[in-house]
């Protein structure tokens, strides 16, 4: 098993402990440091919307609160036909602490697609605009 393949594995079983009770769309993320540690995070709705917390976003906070910095890929993985990339918010996240990294988008049917963070991103915030 490849190196993707172990990151989309591990957002698979992310996305398993997803807490999404009011979209039933439930969402895994894997992302790896450069230590090769992998770091999986879930969806975590909340019945006041504005407070759901991104699977992508949950890793990468997870990662950071446990001393890692560096990061070398993030898998997505969701159970839909086209494969779905992370959201605005996730993408200036995933900028900030992991750079130009690639995306690994997968669905449970195993189709997957890497796309480098740069295209999902192209004009990013970020300090050099400070």
């Amino acid at each position: 098993m490849g190196e993707n393949d172990i990151l989309i594995s591990a957002a698979k079983q992310a996305r398993e402990n997803a807490h999404a009770p009011y979209s039933n769309f439930r969402v895994g993320a894997a992302l790896r440091a450069a230590s090769g540690r992998i770091f999986g995070g879930c969806n975590v709705e909340n019945a006041t919307y504005g407070l759901t917390v991104c699977a992508e976003r949950i890793a990468i906070f997870k990662a950071i609160s446990e001393g890692e910095r560096g990061f070398d890929a993030i898998a997505v993985v969701t159970d839909t036909d086209t494969l779905t990339p992370p959201c605005g918010a996730c993408r200036q996240l995933i900028w900030e602490f992991c750079g130009d990294v690639p995306v690994i988008l997968a669905n449970l049917k195993g189709k997957t697609e890497i796309i480098p963070m740069r295209e999902l991103f192209p004009k990013p915030f970020d300090s050099s605009n400070l």
